[in-house]
């Protein structure tokens, strides 16, 4: 399966990575992606980005070198209620609005039913295109209702690269999720969360996940920039 986007990577901007868009954009080109995806992390987050970087975030061109770049966040759930760490009026200018659960970013674990009510709660909000690391046991949440949800809302579900490694426990509860979502006939996208340009593209793990949870290229959205506009700008 050819993946043409990484549509999750932070950059020095989330303060606590360390490439720069210029690096990526180089890497991208090296290893033969179409695109990528800004998505450095909100401001809730110690370290973070302040919100003029989001609300600025226009003056990255679209396409740079060749490479298609699509401006977002990676947003915090910050309360109970599934508000965002970012105002409506700066979220509707990204294209791409990604989003999580974070410890120390004002949002607390409350087990599986609570999250997942936060979490619903959330995808209230129209400009929400993705969640990220669903399968994060820091944070777990109702398997079937968030796919049943995701896909009402029209909201991708990610398969995050990086989470069987920096998130201890995740592999099953990535691949109940993955095998979910082929069950409910919704759509993943696969990233790799990468905090280092050398990281970009790196799918492996990803990939073997959704192979052994039976998902095809029809599941994936980041195979083709065509599908990612329909499914990812389609609110915009």
């Amino acid at each position: 399966m050819k993946l043409v986007a990484d549509l999750h990577i932070h950059t020095i901007s989330s303060g606590h990575a360390y490439s720069t868009v210029e690096e990526y954009v180089a890497q991208a080109k090296k290893i033969g992606l179409k695109a990528i995806a800004i998505t450095d992390h909100g401001p809730a987050m110690p370290g973070g980005p302040h919100w003029y970087h989001f609300f600025n975030l226009k003056m990255i061109p679209e396409k740079h070198q060749g490479i298609r770049i699509y401006r977002g966040v990676e947003a915090n759930i910050i309360n109970n209620e599934g508000k965002l760490d970012l105002p409506d009026d700066a979220l509707e200018r990204l294209d791409i609005v990604i989003v999580a659960m974070h410890p120390r970013c004002g949002y607390e674990n409350l087990g599986e039913e609570g999250n997942t009510k936060v979490l619903l709660k959330t995808l209230k909000n129209p400009h929400v295109n993705v969640i990220a690391h669903p399968g994060n046991p820091m944070y777990p949440i109702n398997v079937e209702q968030t796919v049943a949800a995701a896909k009402e809302k029209g909201v991708i579900l990610e398969i995050n690269n990086s989470s069987p490694t920096s998130r201890a426990g995740s592999w099953d509860r990535c691949l109940a999720f993955a095998r979910e979502i082929k069950r409910q006939d919704w759509k993943v996208i696969l990233t790799t969360d990468a905090h280092f340009s050398t990281m970009l593209g790196k799918f492996d793990e990803a990939l073997k996940l959704i192979k052994e949870a039976g998902l095809t290229e029809k599941h994936v959205v980041n195979t083709s920039l065509a599908k990612i506009d329909k499914y990812l700008l389609a609110k915009k």
